[in-house]
């Protein structure tokens, strides 16, 4: 295991040496080189990453931003994702309730600002959360959107000053419904309603058919990122 500081150097080797390692051998790189000093950050759409990784490592910390925005049917997945696999789950929340928010900012801020409101439900509660931690490894897929096509499998993330690890960064919607079926992995129920990506309920809506999967979030608005991943 490192004993150093991460690096931009050390994502960037990882990442040309795994680009074609299957993602349990990514994950095992991570736990590896930074032992208890990595986590996973899961939103429960599904719970693929999440059980990859603590078959891997029992016990391995499972952070969930709780907005306080969520749909009911990933409050569950979370409750069942805990129940289910040997994970220490950390809830984490922003440092004011909804209530607190619509005192101070008024009502709805994510229809006004939705950019603000994301900062201070998501980046910031993240932020706060990763601090113990020198890597943290996301189930972010090339194919989620155009603007992840190139996503490495290992990355150096700037803004935190530690390494991200992407482990399912090449895996296609084939592959993660193969993976589901394989070990029976817990899906989000929306998933099924045609919520193809899934965030706080206010901005996030089901989409038709051949639509882009990303259509769904802050419908006809020009954001598509809440920032936790640029």
């Amino acid at each position: 295991m490192s004993t150093s500081a991460p690096s931009r150097e050390q994502a960037e080797s990882a990442a040309a040496r795994l680009e074609d390692a299957p993602a349990e051998d990514v994950v095992r790189w991570a736990l590896a080189e930074f032992g208890d000093d990595v986590c996973v950050a899961s939103s429960m759409q599904d719970a693929v990453l999440v059980h990859l990784a603590s078959r891997i490592r029992p016990g391995i910390p499972v952070i969930f931003l709780d907005t306080g925005y969520h749909f009911a049917e990933t409050i569950g997945t979370r409750d069942a994702a805990e129940a289910a696999y040997p994970i220490r789950l950390i809830d984490v929340t922003p440092a004011q309730s909804v209530a607190e928010q619509d005192a101070e900012h008024g009502p709805r801020l994510y229809e006004r600002d939705p950019d603000r409101c994301c900062a201070l439900r998501k980046v910031e509660p993240l932020a706060r959360a990763l601090q113990p931690y020198q890597a943290w490894m996301t189930g972010v897929r090339r194919q989620d959107d155009a603007g992840r096509h190139g996503v490495p499998v290992v990355q150096w993330d700037a803004k935190r000053e530690m390494i991200k690890v992407n482990p399912l960064a090449a895996w296609t919607d084939d592959d993660v419904a193969g993976y589901v079926e394989q070990h029976g992995v817990l899906v989000n129920p929306l998933v099924q309603l045609g919520y193809l990506s899934i965030g706080c309920a206010p901005c996030t809506r089901a989409v038709a058919p051949g639509e882009d999967p990303r259509a769904g979030r802050w419908a006809g608005l020009a954001k598509t990122e809440c920032g936790l991943h640029t």
